[in-house]
């Protein structure tokens, strides 16, 4: 399996878009034009995603099972990483004071 790896973000980075929402459900793939019988899972994925001046836009796509996966660790490699940022930056704002 892939490894996404540490996300490169420090203090002074910024957001320019904020997840509103995250929807996902699981599918099964049973046939299509070129193919009788797939019998694929598959997970599809809905966002929702605020930009810099508020407007809210959904983003849709779909992923196999081991992509999702993937795309699962990465996503709380990221919250973490920028709740260390908060923490690290309020405590630099604390100690100027």
């Amino acid at each position: 399996m892939e490894d996404c790896g540490e996300p490169q973000l420090d203090a002074k980075s910024k957001v320019t878009n904020q997840l509103v929402d995250f929807q996902w459900k699981l599918g099964m793939a049973v046939s299509s034009d070129s193919c009788r019988s797939l019998k694929y899972p598959y997970v599809a994925v809905l966002l929702k995603v605020m930009d810099h001046s508020g407007q809210v836009k959904n983003k849709s796509f779909e992923m196999t099972i081991p992509q999702f996966q993937i795309y699962e660790k990465c996503s709380k490699l990221v919250i973490i990483r920028e709740m260390q940022i908060k923490i690290t930056t309020r405590y630099h704002t604390c100690q100027k004071d």
